[in-house]
């Protein structure tokens, strides 16, 4: 089984936010897999959520420059670890030895899965301070396997994020801050998708560049958000978003971007294929612009949206 990928700018420098000129970029390749590595998330302390391995995954956490710690759900078959808060604990999908797909918690060195009742696939995708999670699931009826459904959960009571959002054939939800704001996507076609943002209920539409393929996936305590969209041209870049205002960001080397957590500090964490084929983590660290160097600084910015498309649902 092979995962798929799941994944801010002002004109104001704050040193607890992601508005800055330019980020350096580290990249990141797990030692014995150098072919393949996701990262999906990341803290304040800068420790960060991923896995490696495009046929067989196998989760870790790292602290940088490069120490890895292994963390598999005990017996599965794969792991992938997508989310970590403050406190280090996680979220993440395990595949069981029969094959079916769960999520999971690892809270204080105790994991458990997290399986929304009467579903039977689920995948756990983000996590704030408080342990509340968020992710999706899908059902089976007799015609064969109902959609993808968006929810969050907290201490086992499961909430319907679905329903708030327009006519879809499929939604997840990716990312949750510690005020309980939520990010993810929903398709409302087979070929589209659109990134959304579920402030207390309140359903924002997130549409970088007019992209009809977009997924928000992480969003930090500053409400800034991370994902992807895809071009006119079908290629796939990562992207930033404070309050409305865009950013296009793709390491060099990239032919696909993917960016997928952000911490309160300046860092995103994310994943990029190259030209070779290979997955590649990297970790972007904000570079704040000069006082001095004022407006004339938004000349490093990769492809900075002048307009802002975002809309209430």
């Amino acid at each position: 089984m092979k995962f798929g990928s799941l994944v801010v700018l002002s004109l104001f420098v704050n040193a607890a936010a992601i508005r800055a000129a330019s980020f350096s970029v580290q990249t990141v390749q797990y030692p014995s897999d150098p072919s393949f590595t996701q990262l999906l998330g990341i803290n304040n302390s800068g420790k960060i959520a991923g896995f490696h391995g495009a046929t067989t995954a196998s989760g870790f956490t790292l602290t940088l420059p490069n120490t890895f710690t292994t963390e598999n759900y005990p017996a599965a078959a794969q792991t992938m670890v997508t989310g970590i808060n403050s406190a280090g604990n996680t979220v993440g999908i395990y595949v069981d030895a029969g094959g079916s797909t769960h999520g999971f918690t690892d809270i204080g060195a105790t994991f458990k899965t997290v399986d929304q009742p009467g579903t039977v696939f689920n995948q756990g995708l983000g996590i704030n301070d408080s342990n509340e999670t968020v992710g999706y699931s899908s059902a089976i009826d007799p015609a064969g396997m109902v959609g993808q459904k968006a929810y969050s959960q907290s201490g086992g009571v499961f909430t319907d994020i679905n329903h708030l959002l327009p006519s879809n054939q499929n939604s997840q939800a990716v990312g949750i801050n510690n005020a309980g704001d939520v990010v993810g996507f929903y398709m409302p076609t087979s070929t589209t998708s659109l990134g959304f943002e579920d402030a207390a209920g309140k359903i924002t539409t997130i549409d970088p560049f007019g992209s009809t393929f977009t997924q928000a996936l992480g969003i930090n305590n500053e409400g800034e958000i991370v994902g992807f969209y895809t071009d006119s041209g079908g290629v796939q870049h990562g992207y930033l978003d404070d309050d409305g205002v865009f950013q296009s960001f793709d390491p060099n080397g990239s032919t696909s971007t993917t960016i997928n957590g952000l911490n309160d500090v300046g860092q995103i964490v994310g994943f990029y294929v190259d030209a070779n084929d290979n997955t590649i983590g990297f970790v972007g660290t904000a570079t704040p612009e000069p006082a001095s160097l004022g407006l004339l600084g938004l000349g490093a910015f990769i492809g900075v949206a002048w307009f802002r498309r975002r809309a209430a649902a």
